[in-house]
């Protein structure tokens, strides 16, 4: 009785493992139904018309589409574009949804834009926004350095002076308040010039003021001169009247 017993038992499990064999080897043909085309690479199960339809559980599923025709293909990384979504029942490759964006963490959060545009907490912009300014050729936008307000207008100068001259130059500054956080960023101008007309144009007691003098003193002179010459006429005339 326990030998008939052992015998059935055993016949049972030859034809469970039977099975259990014949069911790899027809999954196993199954995957390699379509092996020698390349589209069906990494393929759980694959369609001459559309390609992959289920991936390996390492791989993502993407869904390349081209004119009107699309087909599925199973890859190991998420081309630009697109990033890999996690999933218990397949991984896919799902479209960044940022604009401008060549690769991304989520949907929402960039990690790498596109060619002439930079990235600043995940979104992408046509510049760095104000305090902040690329890193090296990373396109990254880092903590830039940060300057006041605009003094105002200095006094109008020219060779230390503010006369004598006609134009000058009149000069305004502002402070550094934060440092960029690499020494390669360049901070923004901190002193800007303008040209300027001058308030006075003669200096008191300059050269030309002293000519004036000079010719001022000159006429004086000359009316002197005239003056006792028209009095010693006088004097003559008188004198010769009297003899």
């Amino acid at each position: 009785m326990q030998l008939r017993l052992f015998s059935c038992a055993l016949l049972i499990l030859n034809c469970m493992d039977y099975s259990h064999c014949q069911a790899n080897r027809w999954r196993r043909s199954k995957r390699a139904s379509y092996g020698p085309n390349p589209v069906c690479k990494g393929c759980l199960s694959c369609s001459k018309d559309n390609g992959c339809i289920r991936c390996q559980p390492k791989l993502f599923f993407f869904l390349r589409r081209e004119g009107m025709r699309q087909h599925g293909e199973c890859l190991h990384s998420c081309p630009s574009g697109y990033y890999g979504l996690r999933a218990p029942d397949m991984n896919r490759c799902s479209r960044c949804r940022i604009e401008n964006c060549d690769s991304c963490f989520s949907r929402d959060f960039c990690t790498k834009c596109k060619a002439g545009f930079y990235l600043h907490k995940g979104r992408c912009f046509e510049e760095c926004p104000d305090g902040f300014a690329p890193l090296d050729e990373t396109m990254e936008c880092v903590e830039g350095c940060e300057v006041g307000q605009w003094s105002e207008w200095g006094t109008c100068s020219r060779n230390n002076r503010t006369c004598g001259f006609k134009w000058g130059l009149e000069t305004r500054t502002r402070q550094i308040v934060k440092k960029p956080a690499k020494d390669t960023i360049l901070c923004p101008t901190i002193a800007e010039s303008r040209r300027c007309k001058m308030a006075v144009r003669h200096c008191p007691g300059g050269k030309k003021s002293q000519k004036a003098k000079d010719k001022r003193n000159k006429k004086k002179k000359k009316k002197l001169l005239e003056r006792a010459q028209e009095q010693h006429s006088v004097f003559l005339s008188a004198d010769r009247s009297s003899q």
